[in-house]
């Protein structure tokens, strides 16, 4: 039954006292004998009453009631998942690392002539090439040092390898290119909320604080790590690199390029995906993602994922005398990127109910920001492993 409540003097908020309400009244509301209407313009008064009751649950412990959640089979069956492809790939890892690469190595080894060495056919034969200075091998170092710099901040070294001289060019590719990329699109998405006038905009203080710390913080550091990295000694190749290069034979349809980048990322992808589920749905759906534990598991199955999908790939690229790993390194593990774009897109349609033309522009905007980080971040996993393999196995063998 609604009160129509009624006071004496003018209204004061919390000191007003309500002639219809008595605290101290076993019947609480007394002499109301009018219900309350609801009319246009006026206010309408309501009271309530708490009570409070002593609980045992102790003080760390108060959220539990609204972050337990009943999907951890779910998480489990993530990890359970992605341990089976991690094991799947360390076996071919091991067949590839114990038998058929210390067999080649023995054999290779044991060659005495050298008629004898040119009939042999296999990773050798491409010692000469193999550390080749790939094409836009500058560019690739960016790429490289800006995937390192999400582990460590630190800058690569290898463009000594490369026998290259730009090294300030370099630097100032790596300082600038990825955050301005994340910057350009980060400002054009805001620019959309401004137009919306929507109170999710990030405020112009806000914007030129990340920018006063982009070029006072990240492009100095940038540029300490890149000085301290180019006063160390270059990295040799374990094998001298012939002044002409070596023809590549013609290669069999599974051993082409996009087809092993497309096949390389799906693993790494296969390893996430069920994670990635909770983290959109705890992003755009607003739900509790707190399982930082199972997220930390998945993170180290895919940093091994990503590094024994690419050895095995670039194990049989070199069989087939394809020297031209270093791009292909990078992009191998890079792919699954463009599947966690894909999969994006699939929780867009299937997942959220986003009408507007804005909102979606917004979404699609942040998940390619992030997708391209992600690119970053496993290309580079997948380059130093591949890189490592390839120091390893041709250092390992006796070249005339």
């Amino acid at each position: 039954t609604s009160i129509k409540h009624q006071f004496d003097g003018n209204w004061n908020d919390a000191i007003t006292r309500l002639t219809t309400c008595d605290p101290h009244n076993s019947k609480f509301v007394v002499n109301s004998e009018t219900p309350q209407e609801v009319e246009v313009g006026k206010d309408i008064i309501f009271t309530y009453d708490v009570r409070f009751e002593e609980s045992e649950i102790k003080w760390a412990s108060r959220w539990d009631t609204y972050l337990l959640m009943s999907d951890d089979q779910i998480h489990w069956f993530s990890i359970v998942n992605s341990l089976m492809i991690v094991l799947f790939l360390s076996g071919m890892v091991a067949m590839i690392m114990m038998r058929t690469l210390y067999r080649d190595i023995s054999r290779y080894n044991q060659l005495e002539t050298q008629e004898e060495a040119q009939e042999e056919t296999g990773w050798k034969l491409v010692h000469g090439d193999v550390f080749r200075p790939p094409v836009n091998s500058d560019l690739l170092c960016v790429f490289v040092g800006t995937g390192v710099q999400f582990f460590g901040m630190l800058l690569v070294t290898m463009i000594f390898m490369f026998k290259g001289a730009e090294w300030k060019q370099i630097t100032l590719r790596t300082a600038f290119l990825f955050p301005g990329i994340a910057f350009v699109i980060f400002f054009i998405l805001n620019a959309l909320i401004w137009g919306e006038k929507s109170s999710g905009a990030v405020p112009f203080t806000t914007m030129f604080a990340l920018v006063l710390l982009w070029f006072g913080i990240s492009v100095p550091l940038v540029f300490v790590g890149s000085y301290l990295g180019f006063k160390k000694p270059a990295m040799e190749p374990p094998v001298k690199t012939n002044k002409i290069p070596r023809q590549i034979p013609e290669q069999a349809w599974y051993m082409n390029p996009l087809f092993t980048i497309l096949i390389g990322g799906i693993l790494p992808f296969g390893a996430v995906f069920i994670e990635l589920f909770f983290i959109l749905t705890s992003i755009w759906l607003h739900q509790f993602y707190y399982i930082f534990g199972f997220l930390f598991l998945v993170f180290v199955i895919l940093i091994i994922t990503c590094a024994e999908i690419t050895i095995v790939l670039c194990y049989f690229q070199l069989c087939s005398e394809d020297y031209n790993w270093w791009w292909r390194s990078y992009l191998t593990s890079g792919s699954s990127a463009l599947y966690l774009f894909l999969y994006a897109g699939f929780y867009f349609w299937t997942k959220l109910q986003i009408s507007k033309l804005v909102s979606g522009i917004l979404y699609f905007g942040y998940m390619l920001l992030a997708s391209f980080s992600f690119f970053v971040l496993t290309g580079t996993i997948g380059f130093c492993a591949c890189f490592w393999f390839t120091r390893m196995i041709y250092s390992s063998v006796k070249i005339d």
